[in-house]
Order: structure tokens, then sequence, then C-alpha cells
């Protein structure tokens, strides 16, 4: 695990609809990113993920920008394929991660992949704090992306009070 504290810094306080944004590569939407989206469920973060909150005839694009801007943080799936889009310079998400990286509010979570693969292709992604499946169970990544998630809540309930 890499130092997660800039993304906890970043954090802007405003009203939150979901606590995470899952950015994924489209091929894995029905497995890997929809193994993320369950075992985050189960801890009890709220996800914006397109599976469930693209909903049929809404224009996606518009979808996704109300669910970047309104998610406490995002994670970014770093799988085989994400890294095949991420060498396209118009995929979507390419796109979302800008708006996340912009934000300093993104974790990767790099899955079949290794960090100096990530490097090779987006170094300021890279650079970030985050986690590996090579070096822990997906299962304990949950688990740790929802206590962020909570330390997150809890600090901006405190500059609220």
């Amino acid at each position: 695990m890499r130092d997660l504290q800039p993304v906890r810094a970043a954090t802007v306080v405003r009203t939150q609809a979901n606590d995470v944004f899952l950015c994924h590569a489209w091929p894995d939407r029905l497995a890997d990113a929809k193994d993320v989206f369950d075992l985050l469920i189960e801890e009890n973060v709220s996800v914006w993920f397109s599976e469930v909150s693209l909903r049929p005839g809404t224009d996606m694009r518009l979808a996704i920008e109300k669910g970047l801007v309104s998610s406490r943080m995002g994670i970014v799936l770093v799988t085989p394929s994400m890294l095949d889009k991420l060498r396209s310079d118009r995929s979507i998400a390419n796109a979302e991660l800008s708006a996340l990286l912009r934000r300093n509010l993104l974790v990767p979570v790099l899955h079949g992949v290794a960090f100096e693969d990530l490097d090779q292709v987006s170094p300021m992604l890279a650079s970030r704090g985050g986690f590996s499946t090579a070096e822990e169970p997906i299962g304990d990544i949950a688990v740790k992306i929802a206590e962020l998630v909570r330390t997150i809540a809890d600090e901006q309930a405190q500059e609220h009070d």
C-alpha cells in the first residue's frame, strides 16, 4: 500500500451522492469491476458504477460527469483492458481519470498489472498511492477502501462542526 494521505488532504467538502466513483474499462464491467463493486457494497460503501448507475436512454457522458462530481473519491481498476483504454486518447476512461486526477481524489487498484506497467502508460496515475492485488486479496483492499471512505467522511463531518 502506498501513502494515501494526498487523497485525504484533497477531499473537498460538498454534498455527496456516492462515496466512490468506480472507473473501469468496459470489458471489465461484468467481471472484475462488478466484483469490486459488490465487495464495496458489502462494506457499506455507496458506489457510482456504470452497470448500476446508468439508466437506459440517458446521456452517458452527462451521467458520468454527475457521478464524478457527486462522489467523494475515485477508484480506478487498472487491468490489462484499462491499460489498453488508457493508450487511446479518446476513451471515456481517460476523461474520467483526467477529472479525478485534477481533484487529487483517485486511488488506483491494480489487478493483473504491475505499477511498472501502469507507469509506462500513465506516470501520473502510477504515482498515486494505491493497491495491488498482487500484494493482497481484493477483499482486503475493499475493506481498506471502506476505511478510507469512512475517514474522509469523518474528517468532512468534523470540518462542519
